[in-house]
Parts: structure tokens; sequence; C-alpha cells
């Protein structure tokens, strides 16, 4: 893990929540039920969140966060875009459910990415 790739995904996530959240606010209000809608901002709001945190893990960078990096961008990944794909797929009929389990994966790698970000601290 690079500071360059974790500036760089930090920037790509951070678009990418603009765009999905726009989609989600504009061309899928009328077709989510407001539950759905509210996980789907979730999703957004984490991707967000955490794109945020790369960059400053990126602007700080050293081999120390190179994992908690690490953790945060598969976190994100599993924690985010399978949040996306239960909602889209259940509003349209086709549930994905194997991406249910994904999710809390998802969180528990954010949350050790953050637990590697603490204990570089205390170093």
């Amino acid at each position: 893990m690079t500071q360059q790739i974790v500036l760089a995904t930090a920037s790509i996530f951070g678009a990418l929540s603009i765009v999905l959240g726009a989609f989600g606010a504009h061309a899928l209000k009328k077709k989510l039920t407001s539950e759905q809608l509210a996980s789907f901002e979730t999703g957004v709001k984490y991707q967000m969140y955490h794109a945020i945190v790369l960059l400053v893990l990126g602007f700080n960078f050293n081999s120390n966060f190179s994992n908690a990096a690490l953790f945060i961008i598969i976190g994100t990944i599993l924690f985010s875009f399978s949040i996306y794909g239960l909602v889209l797929s259940d509003a349209f009929g086709k549930k994905m459910k194997f991406l249910g389990p994904i999710t809390p994966i998802g969180g528990l790698c954010l949350l050790v990415g953050w637990v590697l970000v603490f204990l570089h601290c205390l170093a």
C-alpha cells in the first residue's frame, strides 16, 4: 500500500459517493421505498466518511498506516457496495441475498482499520 494508492482510492470513493448520492436522491427516489432509500444513503454516507479518512491517512502516510488504510478500503468496498447491491437488486425484483452476509464483514474490516489507526497512535 502506497501513499498514491491511498489518496487515489480516497478520491475515487469521494467522487463515487457524490455520483451515487445524486443517483439515489434523483433517479432512484421514485423506485425505492423510504427504507430502501435510507439504506442506500447509509452506504453513501459511510463511503464518503471513509473517503475523508483515507485522505487524512494518505496525507499523513507512513508505513504504520498501510494496514489500516487497506482494511478501510476493503471494508468500504464490502460494506457500501454490498448495501448498494442489496437495495438495487431488491428494488428491481432480483434480490441478491448472498450480499447480506458481506455487509457485516465490511463493517468488521472498517472496525479493524480504525483499531489499527488507534494502535498506531499509541505507539
